[in-house]
């Protein structure tokens, strides 16, 4: 672990051997520097990959194959045909027809089942940084879905289309959405906010808003769960090089930008 001393002196340091950058470019630079060593207050990335394999051991959910029309609040729309929820809400399961793609494997087109969503505003995948000690840190969930590699993987603060973020479902408040969809009315400065598109070949037109915001380091926050921790920028690259499949593409997106 990092000696928080040091740590604004040595990023003075990396600064200095870096040659001029443009404004747009000035804020990359710390996040250059925290990929270089293990910042992390809060154990190391050892500790964080032994959270992850205990949420892993914890997790309850179980999954099973089940024919498409026996899914619960799903059925066959008469007026499209296609597979839509009973709450209009989500997504849409829609054929499409591909008429000519010479540049394809099957250059005369097919037919294939896609995924729509409704809107075509896909969710929210936002991520959390906050400093310790003058460190950044970054909140990520333990999150189970029924498609995952072993269903946990380590993904963003929040992961969540707008449909969730409405609780169309009936179930459970998405934790910390408030720090997305009111940045400036809850202490966050928006570092990132930008929409980020996803795959095509099974998602139609679909794109997530995709953010990074920071709460200043007086700023109260509890964890909302276990399943919940801080981890530096250095753990997250470690695990993405190290480990098979365990950090999720929400993840991945937004490292991507910076």
């Amino acid at each position: 672990m990092t000696d928080p001393a040091s740590y604004m002196a040595r990023l003075a340091a990396f600064r200095a051997q870096i040659p001029a950058v443009s404004p747009q470019a000035e804020w990359r630079i710390e996040f250059l520097f925290e990929a270089l060593r293990d910042e992390c207050l809060f154990g190391t990335a050892d500790d964080t990959l032994a959270w992850y394999e205990g949420c892993v051991a914890e997790n309850q959910m179980r999954t099973a194959l089940i024919p498409l029309l026996e899914c619960r609040q799903w059925s066959l729309d008469s007026a499209t045909g296609s597979l839509v929820h009973a709450s209009g809400e989500f997504f849409r399961v829609e054929g499409m027809r591909t008429f000519a793609s010479p540049t394809r494997e099957v250059e005369g087109g097919w037919d294939q089942p896609i995924l729509t969503q409704v809107g075509f505003d896909g969710g929210i995948l936002g991520l959390l940084r906050q400093r310790f000690d003058g460190v950044p840190h970054y909140l990520v969930e333990a999150k189970a879905e029924p498609g995952n590699y072993r269903i946990v993987q380590i993904t963003s603060t929040i992961q969540a289309t707008f449909s969730n973020l409405k609780r169309a479902h009936k179930g459970k408040g998405t934790p910390y959405a408030e720090y997305f969809t009111a940045p400036a009315d809850n202490g966050g400065t928006v570092l990132i906010d930008q929409w980020m598109s996803e795959d095509g070949g099974r998602l139609n037109y679909k794109r997530n808003r995709t953010m990074l915001v920071e709460l200043p380091e007086s700023h109260p926050i509890e964890l909302a769960s276990p399943r919940y921790r801080w981890v530096s920028l250095f753990q997250l690259k470690q695990l993405l090089l190290t480990q098979d499949a365990i950090v999720a593409p929400h993840v991945r997106g937004v490292l991507a930008v910076v």
